[in-house]
C-alpha cells in the first residue's frame, strides 16, 4: 500500500490533521516534537460514485479505496545537520511515496510558533532548504562511488553518474529534484538515488475555523498556492484541522449541520485525500455486484490484467478479457443489462489501459 507522509514544522497542526484523516488518535499537544515515532493510519478515499453503483447492483455493501497516511515528526531549521529530530525525520520521509506538507495559515497566540512569526512561505522554504541540503549530502556520497565505478569502465555507472551531475547544480540552486527536466531513462536512474525532493508534494493550508468558508480568498493561502505552482508544480488545499478533528466526533447528520454553520458544504479533508490519492498517481476502477460495490486502487497507466491482479493474482495470470463500461454510461442506463443493450459495454483485452471510473467484470481461467 502506498504512503503519503504528513510533514511540517512543529505546531502547524500535523497531528490534529492526521487524527481527522484516520481512525487512529495521534498525540497532539502545544509543544515541539510531540510526534517522535511516525503514526500510521489507513485512510478511505471519499468517492460519490460508490452510492449510485451500489443502488444499481442492489447491494448495501460499499467498500471505498484506501491508502496510508503517516504522521512524521516536526522538522526544524538545521534538520539536515541533525538538529531537533532531523535525522529521524529525514529517514521517515524516505519511507513514504509522497509528501503532504501542512502549512500554518492561522494566527493563534495560544499556539506556539517555532519562529515566533506567522509566515507560511518562510516555513515552506525552511523545509525545502533542509530537504535539498540532505539530498546534496546524500548525492555527493553516491556520486563519489559512481565516479570510482565509472573510472573502472562500468558503462551503467557512467550513465547514472551523468544524471547525478545534472542533479547537483539543480539542487544547488535550491530547486527540488522532481522539477529537473529528465528523460524517462534518466528519471529511472534518478529514482535510484532515493532523494527526498524527488517525492511529489501537496500543500495543506491549515486555516482558522472562522476562515474556512473564505479560505480561497485569504492572502496567505493564495501565496502558498502561487509558491507551490511556481516551485514544485503542485497544488495547495485549504483545510481547518481543528474543524476536521471536531467533525470526527460527530454523526454524519450532525457533521453536515456543523459544516453548514461554518459556511461550507464539504469537508476539506475529503478534498485533501482525493488530491493526495491522485498525487500518488493512483486511480480507481469499480466492481459492482450483489455482494458489494467496491473501489479498487490502481496506478495511472495500468492495463486490464494488472487491474485484475489487484483483486487476485490468479485473475492476472489467467486473464482472458474484461467486460468494461464507463461509470457515467452505466449510471445513465441504470443497469448492466440496459448498458449492454445500448452498446456501451465493451470487451477489452490485455493491452487495454484502465480509465479512472471504469466498471469492470473480469473473465479468467485458472
Amino acid at each position: 500500500m502506498l504512503r503519503a507522509g504528513i510533514v511540517g514544522l512543529p505546531n502547524v497542526g500535523k497531528s490534529t490533521l492526521f487524527n481527522a484523516l484516520t481512525t487512529r488518535k495521534a498525540e497532539a499537544a502545544n509543544y515541539p516534537f510531540c510526534t517522535i515515532e511516525p503514526n500510521v493510519g489507513i485512510v478511505t478515499v471519499p468517492d460519490a460514485r460508490l452510492e449510485p453503483l451500489a443502488r444499481i447492483a442492489k447491494t448495501a455493501v460499499r467498500i471505498p479505496a484506501t491508502f496510508e497516511f503517516v504522521d512524521i515528526a516536526g522538522l526544524v531549521k538545521g534538520a539536515s545537520k541533525g538538529e531537533g529530530l532531523g535525522n529521524k525525520f529525514l529517514s521517515h520521509i524516505r519511507e513514504v511515496d509522497a509528501v503532504v506538507q501542512v502549512v500554518r495559515c492561522f494566527d493563534d497566540k495560544d499556539v506556539v510558533h517555532v519562529s515566533d512569526a506567522l509566515d507560511p512561505l518562510a516555513d515552506i522554504e525552511t523545509i525545502a532548504t533542509e530537504l535539498v541540503l540532505a539530498d546534496l549530502e546524500s548525492l555527493g556520497k553516491q556520486k563519489e562511488r559512481l565516479e570510482k565505478l565509472a573510472r573502472g569502465g562500468q558503462k551503467e555507472a557512467k550513465a547514472v553518474l551523468a544524471v547525478a551531475e545534472k542533479l547537483v547544480p539543480h539542487l544547488d540552486a535550491g530547486r527540488p529534484a522532481l522539477t529537473l527536466d529528465l528523460t524517462e531513462e534518466e528519471k529511472a536512474a534518478a529514482r535510484g538515488f532515493f532523494l527526498l525532493t524527488m517525492k511529489p508534494t501537496l500543500f495543506a493550508c491549515n486555516v482558522a475555523e472562522a476562515d474556512l468558508a473564505r479560505a480561497d480568498d485569504l492572502p496567505l493561502v493564495a501565496k502558498v498556492r502561487a509558491w507551490a505552482e511556481a516551485h514544485s508544480g503542485s497544488e495547495a488545499v485549504a483545510i481547518s484541522a481543528k474543524i476536521e478533528a471536531e467533525l470526527g466526533e460527530l454523526s454524519p447528520e450532525d457533521a453536515k449541520e456543523y459544516l453548514a454553520s461554518h459556511g461550507v458544504d464539504e469537508s476539506g479533508v475529503g478534498r485533501l485525500i482525493r488530491a493526495a490519492y491522485h498525487l500518488l498517481g493512483l486511480r480507481t476502477y469499480f466492481t459492482a455486484g450483489e455482494k458489494e460495490a467496491r473501489a479498487w486502487t490502481i496506478h495511472a497507466g495500468d492495463t486490464a490484467p494488472q487491474a485484475a491482479g489487484v483483486i487476485h493474482s490468479d485473475f492476472e495470470k489467467g486473464f482472458i478479457k474484461a467486460e468494461t463500461v464507463a461509470y457515467g454510461d452505466l449510471v445513465a442506463q441504470g443497469s448492466m443489462a440496459a448498458a449492454r443493450e445500448a452498446g456501451v459495454v465493451r470487451q477489452e483485452g490485455r493491452d487495454y489501459v484502465v480509465k479512472d471510473g471504469d466498471v469492470m467484470l473480469f473473465k479468467f481461467s485458472v
